[in-house]
């Protein structure tokens, strides 16, 4: 039997957490709910989880520190909900870790629908491209991407966590060397647009890439930026 998907809504808006769990509950998934970071953590602690739903705006600590501490420890999936109009404060988020986000007020659907597409790549089952199918291991500069496993591990064996969205980009331009990719046409390969993508996503995401795989972060030579056209995963791969 498929295993429910247990989701965890922050939030301090007591109504906003009604109203998600009742169309999350209405819609197959468990549901905790949490009205801040204590109780967040505390849920953390003591159940297992598929996915977060997070408000950046709550009591004592904020969304973004919140978002950095999980981040830190664990690859959970996590949906940030902010004001409308804050870009900053979304790029941050983004920064943090965080795998989408929505702006307030939203529209019940269309979060449910981030939802369903975020647990999908985070389980692995967005379609892949025709190169990825069947799984296999690539090889660059010492570091093992497995694509049946979908785990990344260091030139020292080290297993380097990753999200759902820093996988999938990753597949994308390592089955790719030495082709410039644009950010529309990676935004393509890993997210199909089904979670109607916000813009400098694919940014955030390769500076996070990069500050597991480079060196030295401010100078890539993985993955170089090619201005005016997107980016180029420069190392040799070896398939096995």
């Amino acid at each position: 039997m498929a295993k429910t998907p247990h989701i965890l809504v922050v939030d301090d808006d007591r109504e906003i957490r009604s109203l998600v769990a009742q169309l999350l509950r209405k819609h197959g998934f468990r549901v905790t709910d949490a009205a801040d970071g204590r109780e967040m953590m505390q849920a953390l602690d003591g159940g297992r989880f598929d996915l977060a739903v997070l408000d950046l705006m709550l009591p004592g600590e904020d969304g973004l520190s919140l978002c950095r501490r999980v981040r830190a420890g664990s690859a959970l999936p996590i949906i940030m909900l902010t004001a409308m109009g804050e870009e900053t404060d979304r790029i941050v988020g983004l920064e943090m870790g965080a795998d989408d986000y929505l702006p307030k007020p939203f529209n019940p659907r269309e979060l449910l629908a981030r939802i369903r597409a975020v647990l999908r790549r985070s389980a692995g089952e967005a379609p892949e491209p025709a190169e990825t199918a069947g799984g296999g291991m690539r090889v660059f500069e010492g570091w093992s991407l497995d694509l049946a496993k979908r785990e990344l591990r260091a030139p020292d064996g080290t297993l380097v966590p990753l999200t759902a969205g820093e996988y999938d980009l990753l597949a994308a331009i390592v089955e790719r060397p030495g082709k410039v990719l644009s950010r529309d046409q990676l935004l393509d390969l890993t997210r199909g647009r089904d979670a109607a993508p916000f813009d400098r996503s694919v940014d955030v995401q390769i500076s996070r890439l990069r500050r597991k795989l480079e060196p030295d972060p401010k100078e890539p030579q993985i993955i170089k930026t090619v201005r005016g056209g997107g980016y180029v995963f420069t190392c040799e791969v070896t398939r096995s």
